[in-house]
């Protein structure tokens, strides 16, 4: 079966904003986000893609634009199942102000027991998203063999639901894995299980240093994982 390469959208100005975007209209990538698109070409030039799928979302549009730009040839369609998480009521608000919510707890400690108000559950969304790989896989393998190498665009949450099944893990342990803006993770799906070929890749370490106050407040302790993918590395 085909290998999957799953690109998060480049940093967005919801990312640095601290604002969760959910499905909010207007969110674009920030001037670094342009930077990460841009760069993008290059840092997949030795891979013969044979098609991009991309989530609706702007910041996703954008990501893939140098990209497609660099390769007219390239095969491109959009799916809607790979968008964002739908966050609802929460769509737009600050991440500083839901902190607080009870359910922010579930979304970090049970998430497949969190469901947003408005919105959907985060089990569902990992569904979908699941469902829109098998089925690209299919298809990639029946149009282009099962050698091929195909190309996801999508958000935070969407790709750690997907890696979080190709390890078979349970979604409640999801938010165990991290993936920067315009990371790449790379799955290799077989008939018998999937391999994770490389999880969040951006070619850069700067990010593994520790920062001079611990996120979280404590020693050593890393906090919570923050919904809707955050920032990553400034």
């Amino acid at each position: 079966m085909p290998t999957l390469i799953l690109v998060r959208h480049g940093r967005s100005t919801a990312n640095t904003g601290g604002v969760l975007a959910g499905w909010t209209p207007g969110v674009a990538l920030d001037e670094r986000g342009t930077a990460q698109a841009a760069a993008l070409p290059d840092r997949l030039r030795d891979i013969p893609l044979a098609a991009l799928v991309t989530s609706p979302l702007q910041r996703c549009q954008e990501t893939v634009a140098p990209l497609l730009a660099a390769r007219p040839e390239l095969p491109s369609h959009t799916d809607e199942r790979i968008g964002e998480c739908h966050y609802g009521d929460w769509s737009g608000r600050e991440l500083a102000a839901l902190h607080d919510e009870p359910l922010m707890t579930v979304v970090q400690r049970h998430p497949s027991a969190a469901s947003f108000p408005g919105g959907e559950s985060l089990r569902a969304m990992q569904a979908r998203a699941v469902d829109a790989v098998r089925e690209w896989n299919e298809r990639i393998e029946r149009e282009h063999g099962p050698e091929a190498v195909y190309l996801m665009c999508s958000h935070g949450d969407p790709i750690k639901a997907v890696v979080a099944d190709a390890l078979g893990l349970h979604l409640d342990h999801f938010q165990r894995i991290a993936v920067d803006p315009c990371s790449l993770t790379a799955i290799r799906y077989t008939r018998l299980r999937p391999y994770l070929l490389r999880l969040g890749d951006t070619g850069e370490t700067a990010s593994l240093a520790p920062p001079a106050t611990p996120p979280g407040g404590g020693a050593g302790d890393p906090g919570e994982a923050v919904v809707g993918g955050g920032a990553g590395a400034p």
